[in-house]
């Protein structure tokens, strides 16, 4: 077990305790955000050089799983914004320094989507737009967003995407914007800019970190950083939803343990509930084995010098958007058996069950665009790329 995960354990009751709250406020509290730091899941990828632990990405998602099931906001802040250092740690060695030379527990958001519009000047670009879903954004101190290069009328001038790297003082963000149905304590609010400056060093092509060509270029030669862009981020996205399922299966056991139906029926000797808990249970782990599985086959593929497949990564992606099916579906039969007590706002399920059904509509989550690129590329036909 990883020394991250002992830590994160052994704060178990807070993030429980505190799940209520961040839902409250919208965003992390600060206390709860203080103890992540403690634990260091947010370093689990970033390079040893600059205080993290490179460690295997299937300690990192185990991690992510565990802290997900006390607080499915937490878990969810965790894996993204606990990415972000794999990326930014084959980054430019200048914003590297930027980053973490004074402070390793420095926390990056995003979003990636393409929104913002980047005028090239001399030295870098000037950047504006504006982006929603920026999760974890209130306890980050920098943030990368997605942009487009464009002209003086802010005519598209090249339409691959860039991500472009930027402090807070750049940003702003917008504390009304987030006002959901689940995943409230994420705190993904929109994030905007106007006319900010970019230096050249730090905007990057996303094409470029796939299967270590941008690590080659600063030095990174460990197999963590060969890995696929397109293939570990979607997996934070999956593996923090599935860590939910986690939690709101064992919300469903505490709350049955002592739960008598209006029939008079304990619901722990009940042989309905008996069968939808056991079939539940198992299509969860089912999900999770499966994950980290494909997890461990593909990291073992880059420790003995090998490239990530397309095959592969799609065989990657099917299984991880199944495992979340599977584990929604089975959560959502649980809630059915759960009796009217369940919908109370304070019992935990009822949580977990919004929060997983608003993480199951990230873009990384939906199903269909894996399948069919999955079934084309294995028919020896060419799949849309997006997304993997």
């Amino acid at each position: 077990m990883h020394k991250v995960l002992e830590r994160v354990e052994k704060l178990a009751d807070h993030f429980r305790d505190h799940a209520a709250e961040a839902e409250q406020l919208g965003r992390l509290p600060d206390a709860t955000a203080r103890k992540m730091r403690e634990t260091g899941v947010v370093r689990m990828l970033q390079p040893a050089e600059y205080g993290g632990y490179e460690a295997h990405p299937v300690e990192f998602f185990e991690t992510v799983l565990e802290l997900g099931a006390y607080c499915g906001s937490t878990g969810w802040v965790s894996g993204v914004v606990g990415v972000h250092p794999w990326q930014l740690g084959q980054w430019d060695k200048r914003l590297q320094d930027e980053l973490w030379g004074d402070d390793p527990d420095t926390w990056i958001a995003s979003p990636y989507a393409p929104m913002g519009r980047a005028r090239p000047v001399d030295g870098g670009y000037v950047f504006s737009g504006r982006w929603p879903f920026s999760s974890g954004t209130d306890n980050c101190d920098w943030a990368i967003l997605g942009g487009l290069k464009a002209d003086e009328n802010g005519e598209v001038t090249d339409p691959e995407p860039y991500n472009f790297v930027l402090p807070r003082p750049d940003y702003t963000i917008h504390h009304d914007s987030w006002n959901v149905m689940g995943l409230c304590g994420s705190g993904s609010k929109d994030v905007s800019i106007d006319n900010a400056f970019v230096p050249d060093y730090r905007v990057n092509k996303p094409a470029k970190f796939q299967n270590g060509v941008q690590a080659r270029v600063v030095g990174r030669d460990q197999p963590l950083y060969q890995l696929p862009f397109g293939s570990i981020f979607p997996a934070a996205i999956n593996c923090a939803t599935l860590a939910m399922a986690e939690g709101a299966l064992g919300a469903f056991v505490d709350h049955s343990r002592t739960r008598v139906t209006v029939k008079g029926t304990v619901t722990a000797a009940d042989p309905a509930q008996l069968s939808t808990l056991g079939a539940a249970a198992a299509d969860i782990a089912a999900g999770r084995t499966q994950f980290l599985d494909d997890w461990n086959r593909m990291y073992d593929v880059v420790a003995a010098g090998g490239t990530i497949s397309d095959s592969m990564r799609l065989q990657n992606r099917r299984n991880g958007v199944r495992a979340v099916r599977r584990a929604v579906d089975a959560v959502d039969r649980l809630f059915a058996h759960a009796g009217g007590g369940a919908i109370h706002r304070n019992r935990p399920m009822q949580r977990f069950w919004r929060d997983l059904h608003a993480g199951l509509n990230h873009v990384c989550n939906v199903a269909e665009p894996m399948y069919q690129a999955y079934g084309l590329d294995l028919f020896g036909l060419q799949p849309d790329p997006f997304g993997w």
